[in-house]
């Protein structure tokens, strides 16, 4: 297949995922010389974005993405603000008060709380343009998918770059991605998670329950959407006033 028709394969793909739409179009969308497919512009959801790159990746042909698509921000936010407020989210969370936290600037990593011996693990934080970058080192999986919906609340951010490491190294499992999506909802204010069951078959979240308005069934879903690892959801959440 040609460069140029391996392009138009994927906007077809892509444009016959209902989630995404008929109307998709990215900003810029080619094939580099190594085979990667280079896909860049806004999407309305982190659900969109993370069925684009599903879709791309199981296209014969292609054999990576250079993925530069960001979630377009219901409230726009300058870099500092989104850095005000994950400092506050990150010093706040109680899961990670034995945590060491610190901004990064540059090649300098700024304490925000704590010492630089802390044993529960490091949390570092940098924002460009709208994107967090996280790193550091958790001692749990858990631990790491909780920072990167943290950061996914700011409302600012245009996507979230999760690189923080698990140390020791821990084997991932549904289990594991099932727990970390019943702390988000346990954790979401506008969620009542009680109401909200949760499964987990390989990488797909079903969430099924009976809420008692419709904004709280598309938050419950955008929060497992948020969680690490978490490749499609299946939202079966009925709604009753």
């Amino acid at each position: 297949m040609e460069d140029a028709e391996l392009v138009q394969h994927a906007l077809k793909a892509l444009r016959s995922e209902p989630r995404i739409g008929r109307q998709f179009k990215p900003d810029l969308i080619r094939l580099e010389a190594d085979g990667a497919i280079l896909i860049e512009g806004e999407v309305n959801t982190v659900a969109q974005k993370r069925l684009a790159l599903e879709r791309l990746a199981a296209i014969p042909g292609i054999n990576g993405i250079v993925d530069r698509l960001h979630l377009r921000p219901p409230v726009p936010m300058s870099d500092d603000g989104i850095l005000d407020h994950l400092r506050k989210t990150f010093i706040q969370e109680s899961a990670f008060t034995g945590a060491r936290i610190a901004e990064r600037q540059g090649e300098r990593a700024v304490l925000v709380r704590g010492s630089p011996y802390h044993e529960f693990g490091t949390i570092e934080f940098e924002v460009e343009n709208g994107v967090v970058t996280l790193n550091g080192s958790v001692p749990s999986l858990t631990s790491k998918r909780l920072a990167g919906v943290l950061a996914w609340w700011v409302p600012g951010s245009r996507d979230v770059i999760n690189g923080i490491a698990v140390n020791p190294p821990e084997e991932d499992a549904p289990i594991l991605i099932e727990e970390a999506v019943r702390i988000a909802l346990e954790k979401d204010r506008f969620v009542d998670a009680s109401q909200v069951r949760v499964g987990i078959r390989g990488r797909i979240a079903r969430l099924t329950g009976l809420v008692k308005a419709s904004e709280m069934r598309y938050a419950a879903e955008a929060d497992a959407w948020y969680v690490f690892g978490v490749d499609d959801v299946v939202n079966e959440i009925e709604v009753k006033a």
